[in-house]
């Protein structure tokens, strides 16, 4: 009878102490569960943050847009800058080039100056080996200025014109000569295409 009543309590403790085993089984499984994914619930990303991150990747891409944008811009200014440096600095060069013998030039043709004058006085002169010394220096100093790319420019009779011309008196003139030049005080002349000097010039009125 005692043997009975032993196994009958056995029994009794092994009921009451399954539950708790069972208890302890399920919390250690979720413990582990928990521990192999690594994030806990009240860790888990929301979707205000996945969206708020979203959010951030676009503005930081479109921030890198318009900094690539601003630098291609600035680059396309230089360039065009630099270009136009370069086009400029290569016209000066050949401006300087074409027009190194300017100063010289312009100081020789007062020399032309004197000649006219000589030329004028030497047409009442008797003295005809004068007249054909003088005149073929004349034509020599002529030639030499031509070969060089200067040449008069032409006044008398032509229309007035303040690109070339330099009125330094004005006489009464018939109506097809007013706004005309009517006579040539100094002559003028150009270098190539460019004026050297402007002619001084009676103009009609």
């Amino acid at each position: 009878m005692k043997k009975k009543d032993h196994e009958k309590d056995e029994s009794i403790l092994n009921t009451e102490e399954a539950p708790e085993l069972m208890n302890e089984d399920t919390v250690s499984q979720e413990d582990s569960s928990e521990k192999s994914n690594g994030i806990k619930e009240d860790e888990a990303p929301t979707a205000s943050k996945v969206e708020e991150a979203a959010d951030k990747v676009v503005a930081d891409v479109r921030a890198l847009e318009e900094k690539l944008a601003e630098m291609q811009d600035k680059y396309i200014r230089l360039s065009a800058e630099f270009d136009n440096y370069r086009k400029r600095t290569l016209k000066e060069k050949m401006e300087l080039s074409k027009y190194a013998e300017e100063n010289i030039l312009s100081k020789v043709i007062p020399f032309m100056d004197d000649f006219d004058r000589a030329m004028q006085h030497l047409e009442t002169s008797d003295s005809d080996s004068m007249k054909n010394g003088i005149n073929l220096i004349y034509m020599k100093f002529s030639e030499f200025l031509k070969q060089n790319g200067v040449k008069e420019i032409e006044a008398t009779g032509t229309d007035f014109n303040v690109d070339l011309h330099e009125a330094v008196a004005k006489v009464q003139a018939e109506n097809e000569k007013k706004g005309k030049v009517i006579d040539v005080v100094l002559k003028g002349y150009y270098l190539r295409d460019k004026v050297l000097r402007f002619s001084k010039v009676v103009v009609g009125e």
